[in-house]
């Protein structure tokens, strides 16, 4: 792949998390004839992850890594995937890479998720590599504004989203979550450190102890990126477990930030929605209450 002056494109890391967004990632890269290098990340990449790696890389093997990452001529770097757990740094001392960085390392653990996330990008950018997004690699897999499956939205729905909407930006600017939902006009949950799957969980236990009460479906999950938000990492994500989750807690549909998150499994995730009658949909995020999108 080449740019539009045919120079070609600097070869790419992809620094592989868990969940399927890696091995989506990875087939895109592939179909657009992009030069790449995976390195696995240790006891998080999926076995399918692991087998296509050119590297498996604990946390405490950064100083491997960037040996790694020069070795093989990687200029540009792309982090993607879930990480389940903070680095467990007892496993450093074998690594002097990582020693020698450990001052950097620490100021970079404090603060909240999006104060860790920026100071990892500057780490890399300290070393001369450039991080990437989803945008600038495949941006096909960032939902697109608008309604991305069969089912439309009523009028009670936009208003459950604007609602949810504006919860999400409360969420953001207090560096919480990403997500909340609305029932009925109401705010019925916020996501904490739990996550999105957690919290629809617990949607679905309020209403079966009727703390959540509607004749039908009614309701609205919401995802968008925080403010400020560095789109290069850790982008709200939506997939057919969300679709499953969403039913059982008898929400109405999704709406997620347009080109501000991802769609996992993009085709299989609008088919199940499709199927179990959900609409999902894609929202600026400067949607005001009660307005749909134009």
């Amino acid at each position: 792949m080449t740019e539009a002056l045919g120079t070609p494109l600097p070869r790419l890391a992809l620094i592989a998390g868990n969940g399927s967004l890696p091995r989506q990632i990875s087939e895109a890269l592939e179909g657009a004839g992009r030069d790449y290098r995976i390195v696995a990340i240790k006891g998080e990449a999926e076995p399918v992850t692991r087998q296509k790696a050119h590297a498996e890389l604990g946390w405490g093997e950064i100083g491997r890594l960037y040996k790694f990452l020069k070795k093989t001529e990687c200029r540009e770097v792309l982090l993607i995937g879930g990480v389940s757990r903070r680095p467990d740094f007892t496993s450093i001392l074998g690594d002097f890479g990582t020693l020698k960085r450990l001052p950097t390392i620490f100021r970079a653990l404090a603060g909240g998720d999006d104060s860790l996330l920026t100071k990892v990008i500057r780490l890399f950018e300290e070393e001369g590599f450039r991080v990437v997004g989803i945008k600038d690699v495949a941006p096909q897999l960032l939902a697109s504004s608008g309604v991305l499956g069969k089912i439309q939205l009523k009028q009670s729905d936009w208003r459950d989203i604007s609602l949810a909407l504006e919860a999400t930006r409360r969420l953001g600017e207090l560096d919480i979550g990403q997500a909340a939902v609305a029932v009925g006009g109401r705010v019925v949950a916020l996501e904490g450190a739990e996550g999105t799957d957690a919290m629809l969980e617990r949607c679905a236990e309020l209403r079966r102890i009727g703390r959540i009460r509607s004749k039908g479906r009614a309701g609205v999950l919401v995802k968008t990126a925080k403010p400020n938000q560095d789109l290069r990492v850790d982008l709200p994500a939506v997939g057919p477990k969300t679709i499953d989750l969403a039913v059982s807690a008898g929400l109405a549909g999704i709406a997620v930030e347009a080109e501000g998150a991802l769609i996992a499994d993009h085709d299989e995730t609008i088919r199940k929605a499709d199927q179990a009658k959900l609409f999902l949909v894609g929202i600026d995020r400067a949607l005001q209450p009660g307005e749909p999108p134009k």
